[in-house]
């Protein structure tokens, strides 16, 4: 659509883009007055974004956001055709339609919309929310990002003294009310967040006051910025579940005992289950045990290999690699967590209930000596501390069986080098890579057992400050950038 296209709009939206036409000419001079404010906003976006998406900004204004978040396709919408007029001449690769949020006339597809300060001036916000399933997949990611209601009085005080550009009249919505008013719309939040203590520019504080005090518990209930990451409410298909196959990896390290059960109590799920034993070069039989099994269950699709270094998370990406199927679960070999609980892992899955399930052992009343009194309260610390970190909430960080799409799995395995590669379990990687890729992270309450064969693997304090510097790394990825 061309800007001598004209939009037919209501007069009160008409109003809102005579409002934007009359700014256009100085919008870019009060982006150059306000630097700190809008790197951090692209630097928010692009923490978000993953480059090389497909991306469409509601709300564009000259298009200097939609650019900084790099997409392999960008489409802007705006209101205003003079401010399309200045993002055209700017950045030619990118296109810009001039179309009411309201009303929005594109079909196509993306990987991620974003709305960027732009519902305060909507007189309608769940029906342009309504609007985005036109543009949005299953998969899709919606992100909204908008002033705090705290700061109110701030923001309507420096536009008096043309500190700040002006804006029509706003919605001042809360985190809650932009949840809810998705919500009603059809979507689902998977993060959300707060971010900018400080929106001036000031050398040496402000980046020091942002990236470090803005985050701590207290003082981020002030910051300017909120924002949400939403995806559409998946729709029941049938029996609420599509047939998907299924790959079940069990690391292995001197479980011998436990080989026959495992084989014996994995269900049958999906279209097709296979098992894959990855062994850590086990001394008690266990690979006997495992080859036992593949020649008197022909019955059971299972698989064998040796792991190639060592630590759980060498074995569990080897078995990852090998399988076959559409959903991946991880089933610890000392059988603490029920292999009869899988089928619920797959169920949240192929119902879109989550993206990545992850096992929760701290719902229901555990057996007496599934865990150790220090492990307990470790394991309530890093769930506290991830919940912080990736902006959802995570109740059991440790539980070693989760589940997700093997598309997601190498998605996130493309991207493992953000994060680095020193996690020696596995379950810190793969919850970081799915927090990366904005996936529903969904917590699943299991019965936790005692163990009837073989050691535990873990070193407390050892691997316990191996996480704990894992969980500062995070932070520094994910939280103070």
């Amino acid at each position: 659509m061309s800007g001598a296209d004209a939009v037919v709009l209501p007069a009160h939206r008409q109003r809102t883009r005579e409002f934007f036409d009359r700014l256009a000419p100085e919008r870019r001079a009060w982006k150059q007055r306000a630097p700190a404010y809008h790197a951090s906003m692209n630097c928010l976006l692009q923490s978000i974004i993953p480059p090389r998406r497909r991306v469409l900004e509601v709300g564009c204004s000259t298009g200097e956001l939609l650019a900084a978040v790099q997409p392999s396709r960008g489409v802007g919408v705006d209101i205003s055709p003079k401010m399309l007029d200045l993002a055209r001449r700017q950045f030619p690769d990118l296109e810009f339609v001039e179309a009411d949020a309201h009303d929005l006339p594109l079909s196509e597809k993306f990987d991620y919309i974003i709305m960027s300060d732009v519902i305060g001036s909507l007189d309608d916000v769940q029906r342009a929310f309504g609007q985005l399933h036109k543009v949005t997949t299953p998969r899709s990611r919606v992100v909204i990002t908008y002033y705090n209601k705290l700061w109110h009085p701030v923001i309507a005080a420096a536009e008096a003294l043309h500190l700040k550009s002006p804006m029509p009249p706003q919605n001042w919505l809360t985190l809650r009310d932009i949840e809810n008013l998705l919500y009603l719309a059809g979507f689902e939040a998977v993060r959300r967040g707060r971010r900018m203590l400080l929106p001036a520019g000031i050398p040496l504080v402000t980046p020091v006051v942002n990236r470090f005090l803005a985050n701590l518990p207290l003082l981020n209930a002030l910051c300017l910025i909120q924002y949400v990451v939403a995806r559409p409410i998946p729709r029941p298909a049938g029996d609420g579940s599509r047939a998907l196959s299924v790959s079940v990896v069990v690391p292995t390290l001197n479980e011998a005992g436990n080989i026959g059960e495992a084989v014996n109590r994995v269900p049958a799920m999906g279209s097709h289950t296979e098992i894959i034993f990855i062994d850590g070069h086990s001394t008690d039989g266990t690979v006997e045990k495992i080859r036992e099994a593949m020649a008197t269950r022909p019955d059971r699709d299972i698989k064998f290999a040796f792991q190639d270094g060592k630590g759980k998370a060498d074995a569990v990406f080897k078995g990852f690699d090998m399988a076959t199927g559409d959903v991946l679960m991880i089933l610890d070999s000392d059988l603490t967590v029920p292999p009869e609980d899988l089928p619920k892992f797959y169920e949240a899955l192929a119902s879109g209930a989550g993206e990545f399930i992850n096992g929760c052992r701290l719902v229901y009343p555990m057996e007496e000596h599934a865990m150790r009194t220090l492990n307990y309260f470790a394991n309530y610390f890093f769930s506290m501390a991830f919940t912080y970190l990736l902006g959802q909430p995570i109740k059991d960080t440790l539980c070693g069986t989760k589940a997700l799409l093997r598309t997601d799995y190498e998605e996130i395995k493309r991207n493992r080098h953000f994060f680095g590669d020193f996690d020696p379990f596995g379950d810190f990687d793969l919850l970081f890579g799915a927090a990366r890729l904005n996936l529903k992270i969904v917590d699943m309450p299991i019965r936790y057992r005692d163990r009837t064969y073989g050691d535990i693997k873990i070193s407390r304090f050892r691997h316990g400050l191996l996480l704990l510097r894992m969980c500062a790394f995070a932070a520094r990825k994910i939280k103070f950038i």
